[in-house]
């Protein structure tokens, strides 16, 4: 066989990892809407385009596919975070006021990430652990609260005794509620969560409570 002939035959890193994120997109909301259990192979395998060998080769198992799709459901939040650049640009109050609007819109357009989070609470955080990389790669969520604390006080405007990943917290907890109990909540009280000028008004409130949360009285 030729290089040449190789090159057409051998996948190359590109080849493997556009195959690989393909998987996992279709895997994320295969495991989000049924979780662990009630997931398939062959179901990804066919709504991925590809054989369920190629899944095997690429992610081992099923249970290493799901912590796989786990770890990159934290990873696509912590890069939207890192994307907005709010440590350079914005003024503390402006800052903050722009991650938590991008929290409450992340969360809004990817509930298979809040279903995920969910099934894994589920499980009673089993497969969680099996990330070693995760603490870090969450970390850096923290690390940039911290820093918008202290840039905040520095200026006067935030408390002294924020606690960022008390903040973190808040932020988290609000933004996951809209979505989480969007249903339940939307029958009950006959308001459409999912609702443009509804969700617009949330996400209002939402940066309002915690920008009153931090500020100096």
């Amino acid at each position: 066989m030729t290089k040449a002939s190789r090159s057409k035959t051998v996948p190359g890193k590109a080849e493997e990892d556009g195959t690989r994120a393909r998987i996992l997109n279709v895997a994320l909301q295969e495991f989000s809407r049924l979780g662990l259990s009630g997931a398939r192979i062959d179901a990804i395998a066919a709504e991925s385009g590809l054989n369920k060998a190629m899944i095997y080769y690429h992610f081992g198992s099923k249970e290493a596919l799901y912590v796989a799709a786990l770890e990159e459901s934290y990873r696509r939040f912590r890069d939207i975070e890192g994307g907005l650049h709010i440590d350079e640009t914005l003024a503390p109050l402006e800052a903050l006021r722009k991650l938590v609007g991008a929290s409450f819109d992340f969360h809004a357009a990817h509930p298979e990430f809040v279903r995920m989070v969910m099934n894994e609470n589920i499980n009673h955080g089993d497969y969680i652990g099996k990330i070693p990389a995760l603490r870090e790669i969450n970390r850096s969520a923290i690390v940039l609260l911290e820093r918008l604390c202290r840039r905040g006080v520095a200026d006067g405007v935030f408390r002294a005794d924020v606690d960022p990943v008390d903040l973190h917290m808040s932020i988290s907890a609000l933004s996951f509620y809209n979505v989480s109990n969007r249903h339940t909540f939307s029958f009950i009280f006959e308001r459409d969560l999912g609702a443009a000028e509804v969700h617009a008004a949330r996400r209002d409130a939402v940066i309002d409570t915690i920008l009153r949360y931090v500020r100096v009285p």
